[in-house]
């Protein structure tokens, strides 16, 4: 910049022509839209940095009292960041809580109660005070910009005035002096107004150096300033070219380039170069920054996408509602995983991000929102359940004291095949109930146990009787009577009466190992019979063409996979009815189940590789 001239009276002033005083810009003019952003204060690029380590693992009571204290003793405008990491932080918390008491309250079968949160209640009051505080501060800095334009301007209508002053030059030197130093002493005006406030100044200015035709010697001075000034800004910007830090960087550069435009004009020929140099350095910080910029969008367009699938995802759980409890607990299950899968997802881009969130949201709403009608018609089924036991429990509590031993251990026997068709009852009923049937039951059967306790006399003769028939049950041809003659041995096993309490689990250990032999041969025989036909049929349709026998193949193939399921489902259920008491006999009838099952899978594999073997 010009040296203020000192002397009161006027130099003798080496003047240049005005073509070649015009050659002398300002470089403010090449700056085009280099390096303009907004700029962060390092002092919150701090906090911020600080604020994001201490909300971790941190209670929400301890959030809203972090949040109090710092609007306490900061400016609204400088803790941005540091409310919405600490509001993040908060309703993070907050919503885990919310769904672990929905998840709580379906399985009791219940509807979630709401409760109201001091917590959020005071943190909502905080951040209202925050945002009246936040639009305060910008409404004040609004009014103090536009007074600074204001000030700026009547700045420039001082330097057009200079050009017609009638005083010496050192004292419009002088004004002008203070002029410029007043422009820098003011701040920063809107950001509407910047360019063409500073195009207009830079104008004025130039015409006054053009009108005043400075003497050589102080502008050749004045130019050697601003020389080493703008030299020393392009090693500056050089130098933040090589941080590793492209948003630091960025920033610092910006204060460069307001350093830039406040320094004055250079000498024509060393104008251009120098302001290549400085622009180069500029063109690699902005370049970093950019592509920082552009990989932090990528990342997030990567998190909308994968925020997007966990959407489509939740939505498939709603469009395939499950039918029954075990299937609503592993859709259960499969939504909490991807709510927790959400929450290791970063941030989507800015104007999607509360889009998808909110998707997501409507999704997982939706889900509950149709679990908890299915539980409410369960409930209603319970219910019902609940009173059908309770009318078998009179039943069989109305037979206790029954004498008619035949007739009523029959009905008694009728009511329990019966209780186990009614369905399932709530939780809190079931032991009860069971308990209570149960009980009736056993006190009939202890008083026909005590009532034939006293016919112990035959029961030597019953033992014989049954040796002997497991004996003729043992050398039976079983392969020509075949299931006929099972039922046979079973009828007349059944005649015999009861055998001492001795030999009574030794006698039915007997029997059962007869039964089940008899069973294993017939089933067999059954087995190489029904493998025959098939091996026959596969022959037949061998003879009409390939096609029939891939249909059959992938027929047989399907009722394998089918058969598989049906033991997989099977095995659960007998996992979950472990935990009741009094289920021992849906067990066993679910076990034979399994086995029956299992045993038609291994006979479809080997029809399948008698298809497989004869290609």
């Amino acid at each position: 910049m010009p040296t203020t001239i000192k002397s009161t009276e006027t130099p003798e002033l080496e003047l240049v022509s005005v073509a070649e005083d015009a050659s002398v810009q300002s470089d403010e003019q090449l700056l085009d839209n280099v390096g303009t952003s907004d700029t962060v204060s390092e002092e919150v690029l701090e906090a911020d940095s600080v604020i994001e380590t201490q909300v971790a693992g941190k209670s929400k009571g301890e959030l809203v009292d972090m949040l109090a204290e710092i609007l306490e003793s900061n400016a609204a405008e400088d803790i941005r960041s540091q409310v919405e990491q600490i509001k993040t932080a908060f309703y993070k918390i907050h919503r885990a809580q919310v769904d672990a008491r929905i998840k709580e309250a379906a399985e009791q079968g219940v509807e979630a109660e709401a409760v109201q949160d001091a917590d959020e209640l005071r943190l909502k009051e905080l951040l209202k005070r925050y945002r009246d505080a936040r639009d305060k501060a910008t409404a004040e800095s609004d009014k103090v910009k536009e007074e600074n334009y204001r000030l700026k301007c009547e700045i420039i209508e001082e330097l057009k005035s200079l050009i017609s002053s009638e005083e010496t030059l050192n004292a419009t030197y002088v004004r002008f002096r203070e002029l410029q130093a007043r422009w820098k002493e003011i701040g920063q005006v809107p950001q509407a107004k910047v360019n063409d406030l500073w195009e207009t100044y830079n104008l004025h200015v130039e015409h006054f150096y053009d009108f005043v035709k400075i003497n050589k010697e102080l502008r050749d001075l004045d130019l050697k300033k601003n020389l080493e000034a703008k030299l020393a800004l392009c090693e500056a910007a050089e130098a933040l070219a090589e941080q590793s830090n492209a948003v630091e960087s960025f920033r610092k550069l910006q204060k460069l380039h307001d350093q830039w435009r406040e320094t004055g004009p250079v000498a024509a020929d060393q104008k251009e170069p120098l302001w290549e140099r400085f622009k180069a350095a500029s063109s690699v910080v902005n370049r970093r920054h950019q592509e920082y910029f552009e990989s932090l969008k990528q990342e997030q367009l990567k998190n909308l996408e994968a925020k997007s699938a966990l959407c489509e995802a939740a939505e498939a759980l709603i469009a395939n509602a499950p039918a029954s409890h075990k299937e609503w607990n592993k859709a259960n299950e499969r939504l909490i995983e991807l709510q927790v899968q959400w929450r290791t997802i970063g941030f989507a881009p800015k104007k999607e991000n509360a889009k998808i969130y909110d998707r997501f949201r409507a999704a997982c709403d939706k889900f509950f929102e149709l679990k908890h009608a299915f539980y409410a018609d369960v409930k209603d089924d319970m219910e019902h359940n609940l009173s059908l036991k309770e009318a078998l429990c009179e039943a069989a509590e109305a037979l206790v004291e029954s004498e008619d031993w035949k007739q009523a251990t029959d009905k008694i026997l009728e009511l329990q095949a019966e209780w186990k068709k009614v369905g399932v009852v709530s939780r809190r009923h079931a032991d009860a109930i069971w308990r209570r049937f149960r009980a009736a039951c056993d006190k009939f059967f202890e008083r026909k146990s005590a009532h034939f306790a006293n016919v112990e006399g035959g029961y030597a003769d019953n033992l014989q009787k049954k040796y002997a028939l497991i004996e003729e049950m043992n050398a039976a041809d079983i392969k020509a009577g075949g299931y006929d003659m099972i039922k046979e041995f079973q009828r007349r096993w059944s005649e015999i009466g009861f055998v001492p309490i001795k030999h009574k689990e030794e006698v039915a250990k007997l029997y059962k190992q007869a039964v089940d032999r008899l069973f294993a041969v017939v089933r067999g025989a059954d087995r190489e019979n029904s493998l025959n036909r098939f091996k026959d049929r596969v022959n037949s349709m061998r003879q009409s063409g390939e096609r029939r026998l891939r249909s059959e193949r992938e027929k047989l193939y399907n009722r394998v996979r089918q058969l598989e399921q049906e033991v997989a489902t099977l095995e659960n259920n007998i996992g979950f009815f472990s935990k009741s008491k009094g289920a021992e006999s849906f067990i066993a009838e679910v076990e034979e189940k399994i086995v029956k099952a299992k045993r038609d899978i291994a006979d479809t594999i080997a029809k399948i590789k008698l298809i497989d073997d004869g290609e």
